[in-house]
């Protein structure tokens, strides 16, 4: 599982060199500093620090030249021909300045842009991309920013859209809530068990609603506490086929398990991964039809073990197939409100797995994998 808070320089350091390098860092930066500057006075003293270092190997790289330009003339001044080639000494010199001077530029100016546009994205600009140019080094410093700015402007813009979901989903109960409670005091409704059991009813929804916010926030900062134990996959698939034993009877669904005989044991949280299958099942039996099958099965692959439930749906529609798994996503007429699928695959990711979903118009198949061996 990937760790939004973990700087996309560490997973794909942007050099490469020798052991004594510290990983993504690049070799000129200071030992004693962190990489990459974090904040804008970070990124001011880099700029300071960098253009201090770049003029002083100027200054040294025309004082060698000068030297040694001088020496070469006063040996040639010496001779029948010294004062035909002392002037061409001068001019040497201003060619080997002139040369520097382009190629300092041809350095500096890429890595200026980036200080430029480092300061213009932690004045919240994310939109700032700049030119790879430049030396390979300064090309992939160019590279990682602008994959840096991508991911934070990505992030921004889901925790925006994540706010506005938040506050639509909670509008509707704490709407039920108010109205009824203030019809009770007004005395328009009495106070009885039908009129409160509508404010419980919105409560636990809210709750559910918050408990699963705070499930996927857990599983994204990498805090989510997992208590493995040995488990057999067909107790997974037998306790997760009799929790929904009644409602599939109710809607008049039939529940078929399969598991191989052949399939190991795993170590995983058997709580956490109930969940997964209760959501998936939950869905499955939802959006079948009087008389369907929806099949829950363990199977190995490799060195993996595959969970699969499959329903005899409609089926989801392609454009809406890539985003089943994002936050809030539900298809039209769906009583949840869109986070199930979500915190399936944060609880599968987090224990090293995958999940993926197939569908057509003969139902929907959705698998997860999860390591056969034991995971430390």
């Amino acid at each position: 599982m990937s760790d939004p808070d973990r700087h996309p320089w560490s997973r794909d350091p942007p050099w490469h060199g020798g052991s004594s390098w510290r990983r993504g860092t690049p070799p000129w930066w200071p030992e004693d500093e962190p990489w990459p500057p974090r904040g804008p006075e970070a990124w001011q003293g880099m700029r300071r620090r960098f253009l201090g270092r770049f003029l002083l190997f100027l200054a040294l790289v025309v004082t060698v030249v000068a030297v040694v330009s001088a020496v070469v003339g006063r040996f040639i001044g010496a001779g029948p021909h010294g004062g035909r080639f002392f002037p061409l000494g001068f001019l040497a010199l201003a060619v080997v300045v002139v040369l520097v001077v382009r190629a300092a530029r041809r350095f500096a100016g890429p890595v200026a842009d980036v200080m430029q546009a480092a300061d213009r994205v932690a004045a919240g600009d994310y939109g700032v991309r700049v030119a790879e140019q430049g030396s390979g080094d300064v090309r992939r410093l160019a590279r990682a920013f602008n994959e840096m700015a991508e991911r934070l402007g990505s992030n921004e813009e889901r925790r925006r859209q994540l706010l506005a979901d938040i506050g639509h989903e909670l509008r509707t109960p704490l709407s039920v809530i108010q109205a009824n409670l203030e019809a009770i005091v007004d005395g328009m409704y009495p106070a009885d068990g039908e009129h409160l059991g509508r404010v419980l009813d919105e409560t636990a929804v809210m709750s559910r609603l918050l408990d699963d916010l705070r499930t996927l926030s857990t599983a994204d900062a990498g805090a989510l506490k997992l208590h493995r134990e040995r488990t057999p996959p067909s107790e997974l698939v037998t306790a997760a086929v009799s929790s929904f034993s009644a409602q599939a009877t109710e809607a008049g669904v039939r529940l078929v398990a399969r598991v191989d005989p052949d399939v190991p044991d795993i170590e995983v949280d058997p709580i956490r991964i109930g969940e997964v299958l209760s959501n998936l099942l939950s869905n499955a039996v939802r959006h079948s039809p009087t008389g369907a099958e929806v099949e829950v099965s363990a199977t190995r692959s490799e060195d993996r073990v595959a969970f699969s439930v499959r329903d005899a749906g409609p089926g989801i529609p392609p454009e809406q197939l890539p985003h089943i798994f994002d936050r809030f996503s539900r298809s039209p007429g769906s009583p949840g409100v869109g986070l199930g699928l979500a915190i399936a695959r944060s609880l599968v990711e987090a224990h090293g797995g995958e999940i993926h979903a197939g569908s057509g118009p003969a139902g929907t198949t959705i698998t997860f994998a999860l390591p056969a061996g034991e995971v430390r």
